[in-house]
């Protein structure tokens, strides 16, 4: 098997391919053109859209060239792909300005230079075609009852499927035959929801120029306890620190659970194999490794910067933060007076916003989940009675306390 393939295996990126040995032989011949698409039907970019965006950089690394495909115009009708409803239909402005934005947070990551790494936009072919044309020359090639049999369109006919998202499979496959025309393109990836759609394009070249091409697709991620992959209390794990905060991104990745360890250091960071193997060792604490998972990955998101201010400042919650930067942290200005007067835990909770009502807060304190910086800043203690009262004595010389709800949410409280 080529090595390329080979590690994509390894590190989790393979879940289906339609000739596995004849796209290794492919790559052991020469360097091979393959694409990813992304719609951008929202204006960031999520944690669940970076998954081929990290195979996209493995297979650059071993010398094959990778185009990422912005779907401006696949996005005018939307993908119906294991969706349970139509998507929303955006304006053809508001998809331009969607598409700009995650265009440049895949070039923060992927580092596009026009060679090895280049970009295109699939509204620059679609947003002319002649619909007469368009069926005469490709939807001759398509059977319904084929497209019927499709897991991802037999899903939505329960629930209805609109006759414009019936044609997003004519439209990726269209894709693919332009970026063969264009660039020589030999291979999609992309997650395993889409396998029905790639199939589809390489049939569809296979048909018209006579040329394999190949389809390569990943297992959809999802956790130890099978919930989908990325998503936190406040929905997706968005790439746009507006959304999700450095911090808060960092959290996340600092508190998988103990069975995706390895799993997520394979498929999020660039650490060799055996590094990966010495850090998830029998015997090792699994809380430094997945430190250095949180660190790898925000540091390739958001910069080392911000990714050493969210690891201090994550310190600091669990700590007490003696010394430690605080500054990642979320926080909330509460009136000094209140505090000094002697705020009520519960209140305190759900004005810090670490709950969104006196009962959730209630429960939290009850089931032992309310933790608070102890006198002088010190490091957090548990607060199981419901009418105890934090006061001024819980803040540190600069005024502030943290608060921490359950393991993952903290608050970095300033009185003003």
């Amino acid at each position: 098997m080529n090595p390329a393939v080979e590690n994509l295996k390894t590190r989790g990126f393979f879940a289906q391919c339609s000739n596995a040995e004849g796209l290794s032989g492919l790559m052991d011949k020469e360097p091979v053109t393959f694409y990813i698409g992304i719609d951008p039907t929202g204006s960031s970019a999520h944690i669940g859209h970076m998954v081929p965006f990290f195979a996209l950089k493995h297979l650059v690394n071993a010398g094959h060239r990778g185009i990422a495909l912005m779907g401006a115009g696949t996005a005018r009708i939307g993908d119906p792909s294991f969706r349970s409803e139509t998507r929303q239909i955006l304006t053809y402005e508001q998809l331009d300005k969607n598409a700009a934005s995650i265009l440049s947070q895949l070039d923060n990551f992927v580092g596009f230079d026009g060679d090895r790494t280049i970009t295109a936009n699939n509204k620059d072919w679609l947003a002319s075609l002649n619909y007469i044309d368009f069926l005469r020359e490709i939807g001759v090639h398509f059977s319904v009852n084929r497209m019927l049999t499709m897991e991802a369109y037999r899903v939505r006919m329960e629930t209805g499927l609109s006759f414009i998202e019936f044609n997003y499979q004519l439209l990726q496959s269209y894709d693919y035959l332009e970026l063969y025309r264009r660039y020589g393109c030999r291979l999609q990836i992309g997650g395993d929801d889409q396998w029905g759609n790639i199939l589809a394009g390489v049939d569809l070249i296979r048909r018209i120029e006579g040329t394999e091409v190949y389809a390569l697709t990943f297992p959809l991620v999802t956790t130890a306890d099978g919930n989908k992959m990325g998503k936190t209390l406040k929905g997706a794990l968005f790439l746009d620190p507006a959304i999700t905060s450095p911090y808060e991104f960092f959290q996340y990745w600092r508190n998988v659970h103990d069975a995706d360890i390895r799993r997520f250091l394979l498929m999020f960071t660039f650490l060799p194999v055996d590094e990966i193997d010495s850090l998830v060792s029998a015997g090792k604490n699994p809380n430094e490794a997945k430190e250095r998972l949180a660190w790898e990955i925000t540091a390739l998101i958001h910069g080392k910067d911000e990714a050493d201010k969210s690891m201090s400042g994550a310190r600091a919650a669990f700590g007490g933060g003696e010394g430690a930067d605080k500054s990642a942290m979320p926080r909330a200005e509460l009136p000094r007076a209140k505090i000094e007067a002697g705020y009520n835990i519960v209140d305190l909770f759900c004005d810090a916003g670490l709950a969104s009502t006196k009962s959730e807060a209630r429960r939290l304190v009850e089931q032992g989940g309310a933790f608070v910086s102890m006198p002088g800043g010190g490091e957090l203690s548990t607060i199981s009675d419901v009418a105890a009262v934090i006061g001024g004595k819980n803040l540190d010389e600069a005024g502030e306390m943290i608060l921490r709800a359950g393991k993952k949410r903290y608050c970095l409280v300033r009185a003003k």
